[in-house]
């Protein structure tokens, strides 16, 4: 597990113990390994550091990088430059399996499907910002590293994943951590070249789980119960405003300007 110090690294680590799985986590920023687990310090563009990071690997699970909006460099070299090399150091390795943490913000100026339905799997990437751009740049090369070297490997549109909704629009775009493991546990072991949204089956929900669910994605949790009191709080969501109608939501808004 890359960036296992982050937000995401945190809430799956407890959840993706298995008696007999070696969890391997690597991260600039040190984390205290518990049991069950190593820790192996390793800057996604070190080459040598992510080969050592990669000996003996059975699956890899990618989510290290910038995981906010920064400078166009910053972004090139932790999650463009960052994957390449920890691509080419599994491929090296013999690793079959990796998973690739994505983000909706690659597709973040796709709408909401006029005919109600929902928004394909491989909707065609619509950047909302360098940030979303490198999470492009993720999915293109786990394509070429599926389709050049038969890795398999499975991209995730990560979704908003946090323990409950924090706000109207997560009622659509949630995924629980829960359910966000099963969808790793599934990926893991899928063959081929995937990308799948990362999204809870939410009532409200209009992101496609069509492909998570053709490699065993079983959603358990909804947003629903959240529902009550996040609309007493905000009232119902407009969809026709941006911030529920476009994928990227508010960084899809003019006013963010070059500093989103």
């Amino acid at each position: 597990m890359t960036g296992a110090a982050g937000k995401v690294g945190t809430l799956l680590r407890p959840r993706l113990a298995r008696d007999g799985r070696t969890l391997r986590l690597s991260d600039i920023t040190p984390v205290e390994a518990g049991p069950g687990e190593e820790w192996v310090a390793a800057d996604l563009a070190d080459p040598a550091a992510m080969a050592g990071a990669m000996k003996g690997v059975d699956a890899v699970l990618h989510l290290g990088g910038q995981s906010r909006e920064h400078p166009w460099a910053d972004i090139v070299e932790a999650n463009i430059n960052g994957t390449q090399v920890l691509l080419e150091a599994a491929h090296n390795e013999g690793v079959e399996h990796v998973v690739l943490m994505g983000s909706h913000h690659a597709a973040g100026f796709q709408t909401r499907p006029a005919d109600g339905e929902d928004l394909p799997d491989y909707a065609f990437p619509r950047p909302d910002t360098y940030y979303g751009v490198s999470k492009v740049v993720t999915e293109a090369l786990g394509s070429l590293f599926h389709d050049r070297f038969g890795m398999n490997v499975t991209v995730i549109r990560l979704g908003t994943c946090n323990e409950g909704s924090v706000d109207t629009r997560g009622l659509a775009t949630w995924i629980s951590p829960g359910d966000l493991t099963r969808l790793v546990e599934a990926a893991l072991v899928a063959p081929g070249y995937h990308v799948v949204w990362g999204v809870s089956d939410n009532a409200r929900r209009w992101w496609s789980l069509r492909e998570a669910e053709s490699i065993g994605y079983v959603s358990r949790d909804s947003s629903e119960s959240h529902a009550a009191a996040l609309i007493a709080e905000h009232g119902e969501p407009d969809l026709s405003e941006p911030l529920h109608h476009r994928a990227g939501g508010v960084f899809t808004l003019k006013e963010l300007g070059g500093s989103w």
